[in-house]
């Protein structure tokens, strides 16, 4: 079991899981599916095995998760990236890191509507820029709410990694 994440991991796991929450509303690349997003995380963390075991197995279950009209998947970023930190940081094996993954998903996609929501005042304020002809205001409202996205990802993903280690892991699960 593994005892404290340095600060270079938890920067690591950050930017990963921040790369993802943007992958996730982008749908260009698949960055955030838990195949590639738990390997990367799991890489960060320096236990590779476990970040590939943890995402192939949360991919099967992910491969159901999509959005259809108006209603909105589960988040996998999130699963992925929280799932994997915990399942290193706490020793735990698949199948405890799948059995969180699901309801984090689930929180996630709550968090996604949210921040979703709060993008529309960008969306409004880039139809503003565009009346005016400012295309560096629209770009940065773009950039903006691309930004939000991928922190509705990092910043719980960092909080866990910086709360977890193996005790903390055990006695939060």
């Amino acid at each position: 079991m593994q005892s404290d994440i340095s600060v270079i991991q938890i920067a690591l796991v950050t930017l990963v899981a921040f790369v993802a929450g943007m992958a996730s509303v982008l749908d260009e690349r698949q960055f955030h599916r838990p195949l590639v997003a738990c390997t990367l995380t799991g890489l960060a963390m320096g236990d590779l095995t476990t970040g590939i075991v943890v995402g192939g197995s949360l991919e099967l279950v992910a491969l159901g998760w999509m959005n259809v009209g108006a209603a909105m998947a589960p988040d996998a970023a999130l699963a992925s990236t929280v799932s994997t930190v915990i399942a290193i940081a706490g020793g735990q094996d698949t199948a405890e890191a799948i059995g969180l993954a699901v309801p984090l998903a689930v929180a996630g996609q709550a968090l996604t509507i949210f921040v979703r929501t709060i993008n529309i005042f960008f969306a409004h304020q880039a139809d503003r820029f565009a009346e005016k002809a400012n295309y560096n205001g629209i770009i940065t409202m773009h950039f903006i709410a691309l930004a939000l996205q991928g922190l509705r990802v990092a910043v719980p993903t960092a909080a866990v990694a910086v709360l977890a280690s193996g005790d903390a892991v055990q006695r939060a699960l």
